[in-house]
């Protein structure tokens, strides 16, 4: 049987760093030893060193069933403990390994189970005094409100319990930055409290591990790594010690931490949100390795501090949110009148500064900048305003360095944060911030976090303080802060929406009043042109006829012919101002619509015309008519006055004849978009005309023939129309040149008619 080492030899360079497979490296740290069984229980992993702690070799062990290498009782004893899943990420196996007590902790990476076997610890802490200790820490705990001061109680007592030199609280910013947000250490130590640390120095295959295995351990940095061995019977076969404890760590780390004179580091992931927020870094100035109970109890400070970050940042924000919320229901309540005016009150309102704690804000409404406090020119507003609405179409833009967004603003801008709300109909709120120069102090130049040099790469030797000025950039906006500009925005498009609209119901007001007072006049001269023309139009037909049966007159034809033009041309003008009379008389209302009978309504009419339809020998065919909707003598005029259109322009080639048809039970007829549940259609063979025409007809002297061809006012049809609006109904025509019209009038529903 052949074996082989699983060593990952390949050579980190510039291009590849931050790739560096750590997750299989193929070999360990050597204060304990690895065994990788199938699930059938053989051996198919072995670190070399398994021979300093048993009597057996990995050439031995490879291969074999584990219970021919620890005998059968070990192996029940394993198996046991791996298919109980309870405690086994909490507790580790203690057992007896060919006379020797091991801890052996267990997890699955993919089809292999891996052991990793450590000494048993002599003087190991009893569960009760770790108990004890954390019992102690969660009532000093309870006593600390800000997440700053809980950090501090962590680094403090994971250092009592643990007994490392130096306990850091390590806290990553957006791009993996890290600063030390709290620290606990040996008094003849430097601190690092507040040092900031760039994110090379934990680069992203590490964080990626962190957040899967939230303990690391490194017992001596100047350990010699153990290889792993294993049966070579498939090409690249490796192993993943990404849950391991015993995994050997990248040698540029390793380097990394001789560098700063560290002898052993306890890590402890803590994760919120399924991100890495920071870690519990413990360094030691020498060699040093902790129990499994110290172990579970370093983690347990850890996950402290992870359940109660939400809740510590609320704290901590808690005042300053108080204020936002104060300033925000303050403005919010604030009474303005409904004028655009109001806009510039309510910019210079101070809790409009307070609800975000800006500097200075701006409010865009309808083309004009209102301004308040430290704010650009409006010719920078202007273009800010253009450039965020060509890069993006959200609502919200909220930055604390413009710079990074829009180079050309930034830098010649005395602003430096923005946020940004549209609030629609080209209206836009934007709050400011200045630039605010600070000082940070790395733990080392960032820019040379990784050297280079003829035998590889190295981390920096380099840790002393140095110190970057940032520019360009506010103060961050803090998420309550935001929300509160959000929550005024939509206030504001509401206080915008309430100004226009009330600015729109004024005008309409005001054109409503001239309208009315426009209509009545029209009224006045309508019924005074038409009414008071009456008189001398008939004292003009009433001279002419008396002229006309002189006898002298008779005996000149001209004069005669023309005194009976001027009597005809009278009698039309009559006729014409009737016609307007009525049409200006009928309303747009439907308050006076009652359920009528067409049937009645069309014999009453056919009586009044019966001497007309004789005189034009017409035949009027018609059936039974619905009840409807309407107003009585209106329709009686709107039968009359189609009828007498049909007979006026009747064919000469043949018998005028009439057909009026309807529908006899309520239905729903769809026309220009509306519904109507009733329709009387007119049907005449008479002249007809071009359907193109068929709007021209029912205007208001819309003829299509003239005076002398066919009489008539040219008002008839265009007070059908005018009808059918007053009643709610509709009025349509159809032509067909030579062959008649058909006049197609609908009624609206009833809520009491029943549509089948």
């Amino acid at each position: 049987m052949k074996i082989k080492d699983i060593v990952n030899r390949d050579l980190v360079t510039l291009t590849n760093c931050e790739h560096e497979p750590i997750h299989i490296p193929g070999k360990i740290q050597p204060h304990g030893f690895l065994i990788g069984l199938t699930s059938e229980g053989k051996i198919d992993f072995c670190t070399a060193n398994i021979s300093w702690y048993v009597s057996v070799t990995h050439t031995e062990a490879l291969g074999k069933k584990i219970s021919d290498i620890f005998g059968t009782k070990a192996e029940k004893q394993i198996f046991e403990y791996i298919n109980n899943d309870k405690n086994k990420d909490v507790f580790p196996l203690e057992i007896d390994l060919l006379g020797k007590f091991f801890q052996i902790s267990i997890h699955k990476s993919f089809d292999i189970y891996v052991l990793e076997a450590e000494f048993q610890f002599a003087g190991k802490e009893k569960l009760a005094d770790v108990y004890t200790q954390t019992i102690q820490f969660v009532t000093q705990m309870n006593d600390t409100t800000s997440l700053k001061d809980l950090c501090a109680l962590v680094a403090e007592g994971t250092r009592k319990i643990t007994g490392y030199d130096r306990v850091m609280i390590y806290r990553f910013d957006e791009q993996y930055n890290g600063e030390v947000y709290a620290e606990n250490c040996r008094e003849d130590l430097e601190p690092f409290l507040g040092l900031h640390y760039p994110h090379t120095d934990i680069p992203a295959q590490a964080r990626e591990l962190y957040i899967k295995n939230q303990l690391r351990l490194i017992v001596d940095v100047d350990y010699v790594p153990v290889p792993i061995f294993t049966v070579d019977d498939k090409e690249g076969k490796n192993l993943d010690l990404s849950l391991s404890i015993l995994r050997s760590t990248s040698p540029i780390h390793v380097e990394y931490l001789q560098n700063i004179g560290v002898g052993a580091t306890l890590t402890i992931s803590l994760i919120h949100n399924d991100r890495l927020w920071g870690l519990i870094a413990c360094h030691h100035y020498s060699s040093k390795n902790i129990s499994p109970e110290i172990r579970l109890a370093a983690k347990l400070q850890g996950q402290f501090i992870t359940s109660q970050i939400d809740i510590r940042q609320s704290n901590d924000e808690n005042v300053n949110a108080q204020q936002t919320a104060l300033a925000l229901e303050q403005l919010s309540g604030m009474q303005f009148p409904l004028l655009q005016e109001s806009v510039q009150t309510i910019v210079e309102a101070p809790e409009l500064l307070n609800i975000c704690n800006a500097a200075g804000v701006s409010i865009i409404s309808k083309g004009k900048i209102y301004k308040n406090g430290l704010v650009p020119a409006e010719e920078q507003i202007e273009n800010l305003i253009a450039k965020i609405k060509n890069k993006t179409s959200d609502k919200l833009f909220v930055t604390n360095k413009l710079i990074d967004h829009y180079d050309d603003i930034g830098k010649y801008s005395s602003f430096a944060g923005i946020i940004y709300h549209s609030v629609g109909n080209s209206d836009y709120i934007i709050w400011y911030r200045p630039e605010t120069i600070s000082e940070i102090n790395w733990g080392g130049d960032p820019e040379k976090a990784i050297i280079k040099d003829s035998t590889g790469l190295h981390p920096r030797n380099s840790f002393e303080i140095w110190k970057q000025i940032i520019k360009n950039q506010s103060t961050p906006w803090k998420q309550y802060e935001v929300n509160g500009a959000v929550q005024y925005a939509n206030t504001l498009h509401n206080q915008l929406m309430m100004i226009s609209l009330s600015e729109e119901e004024e005008k309409y007001r005001n054109l409503s009043e001239i309208l009315k007072e426009t209509n009545s006049e029209l009224e006045n001269l309508n019924w005074i042109s038409t009414h008071d023309l009456q008189e001398p139009l008939r004292k003009i037909q009433l001279f002419t006829s008396k002229m006309l049966s002189e006898p002298n007159i008779n005996q000149s034809e001209s004069i005669f012919t023309s005194l009976q033009k001027v009597s005809k041309s009278a009698g039309r003008m009559r006729i014409l101002l009737d016609d307007i009379l009525k049409f200006s008389r009928i309303k747009y209302t439907r308050e006076n619509l009652e359920k009528i009978d067409l049937n009645n309504i069309l014999k009453m009419t056919l009586v009044e015309m019966e001497e007309t339809i004789s005189e034009n020998n017409a035949v009027i065919e018609y059936e039974n008519l619905p009840e409807v909707h309407a107003i009585y003598f209106l329709i009686q005029q709107l039968f009359s006055n189609i009828i007498q259109n049909s007979l006026k322009f009747a064919s000469s080639e043949r018998t005028a004849h009439i057909k009026i048809t309807a529908s006899q039970e309520p239905e729903l007829v769809r026309h220009s978009n509306k519904i109507y549940c009733h329709w009387i259609c007119f049907s005449d063979n008479g002249i007809g005309f071009e359907q193109k025409y068929a709007e021209t007809i029912f205007k208001v002297f819309g003829r299509l023939h003239n005076q002398e061809e066919y009489k008539g006012s040219g008002v008839g049809l265009a007070l059908c129309k005018k009808i059918m609006q007053t009643v709610g109904g509709t009025i349509h025509a159809t032509g067909k040149p030579g062959n008649g019209t058909e006049v197609k009038v609908y009624f609206p529903c009833d809520p009491l008619d029943t549509l089948l």
